[in-house]
């Protein structure tokens, strides 16, 4: 469930980040804050949904998080802008992804 809430919690993050991006950079409509801010507030409610023991926890899960950021905006970028990533995007994205799993999946002692 873990990796279920931090990939809806990088779209959510990304989603809204993005509309920060095409209202200022795309000239578009200041009306796409709105459903940015919404996604922001859903990207820190999700997360916090998060099962740990403690907050510092989750955010230190949230850096492994960060795997799985950078390939969900891999995944923007390609699907949403039409840009291809290459290579050298795909393999920074999967040493992430790797990285993050050894945070995320590593056993825990009390």
């Amino acid at each position: 469930m873990t990796h279920l809430l931090y990939v809806a919690a990088a779209l959510a993050e990304i989603a809204g980040c993005f509309s920060f991006w095409a209202w200022w950079r795309l000239e578009k409509s200041p009306l796409w804050l709105a459903p940015g801010l919404v996604c922001l507030a859903l990207f820190g409610f999700l997360l916090a949904l998060v099962d740990t023991s403690a907050a510092g926890r989750a955010y230190a899960a949230y850096a492994a998080y960060g795997g799985i950021y950078i390939a969900a905006s891999l995944g923007w970028l390609w699907l949403v802008e039409a840009v291809r990533p290459d290579r050298w995007d795909l393999a920074g994205a999967a040493l992430c992804i790797i990285g993050a799993s050894v945070i995320l999946l590593a056993p825990r002692g009390a």
